[in-house]
């Protein structure tokens, strides 16, 4: 419902149509051995726009921090002490810029792996002039344990993640128990996880697995109302005028 550029997750890193004989995706450390083969994205083939390219040059340098395995310094990174929430997968960007505007008292980093989002979202930090915005050009989970220190977010977004429709590939979902484990290491005593999803069956899986996860509650009875700073994208307006549900799902880390 986002854009064809929704973050990706698979067991193997692989779209439906890769053979079974298909090479896994390299292992990503030291999750356990469900999650060792996810990755948070599947790539996808995109052209980069002229616009889009020119901001990559001219703003990349200042908005588009490289990926290391070095714990970033956040205050240091945004040049100041804010609270900061950790988007996984934007995709073209529009609804992350809108939350970024919106929240001037947050700081937000986002992973996408696709340049062309990547160029997109730069382009809108340009146009909107944010400053409380970063991006990082890698997969969501090796930024997490390489650059991320525990206990350091304030929230973490996962907005309309691939909802592998086929029964045989729903092992390979994002929201998988191992993961928001791991997730949940990042977020400080109080931090939120939202997620979205516009496939009742993904929604039914993430309200299983985050009420499992022993050190979440969820902030609702079941599923949450969209809360304010998620802004309605094109996609999901015109899925809900031809009467598709929406289910967001917001848990917060016990103190």
């Amino acid at each position: 419902m986002q854009d064809s550029n929704r973050p990706q997750d698979a067991e193997t890193g692989l779209p439906d149509s890769a053979p079974a004989d298909a090479p896994e995706a390299p292992n990503l450390g030291d999750l356990p051995p469900h999650a060792r083969t996810i990755r948070s994205y599947v790539m996808r083939a995109g052209r980069t726009t002229e616009a889009q390219g020119k901001a990559l040059a001219e703003l990349g340098p200042r908005f588009l921090l490289p990926y290391q395995e070095q714990m970033l310094d956040l205050p240091a990174t945004f040049g100041r002490t804010a609270p900061v929430v950790l988007e996984i997968g934007f995709g073209m960007g529009d609804a992350t810029a809108k939350i970024a505007e919106g929240q001037p008292d947050t700081d937000y980093i986002g992973c996408e792996v696709h340049e062309p989002g990547v160029g997109a979202l730069l382009k809108q930090i340009g146009d909107r002039g944010l400053s409380n915005l970063r991006l990082i050009r890698h997969d969501a989970v090796m930024v997490l344990e390489n650059m991320i220190p525990p206990g350091s977010l304030a929230g973490i977004h996962i907005f309309f993640p691939d909802p592998w429709h086929k029964k045989r590939h729903n092992k390979r979902r994002l929201i998988q128990s191992p993961l928001v484990a791991k997730l949940v290491t990042h977020l400080a005593p109080g931090g939120y996880l939202h997620c979205a999803t516009d496939w009742e069956p993904y929604a039914q899986q993430m309200l299983e697995v985050l009420g499992a996860e022993p050190a979440l509650v969820n902030t609702a009875e079941g599923y949450a109302e969209k809360p304010a700073y998620r802004p309605l994208t094109k996609f999901e307006n015109r899925g809900l005028k031809l009467g598709h549900g929406v289910w967001d799902l917001v848990f917060r880390k016990k103190a």
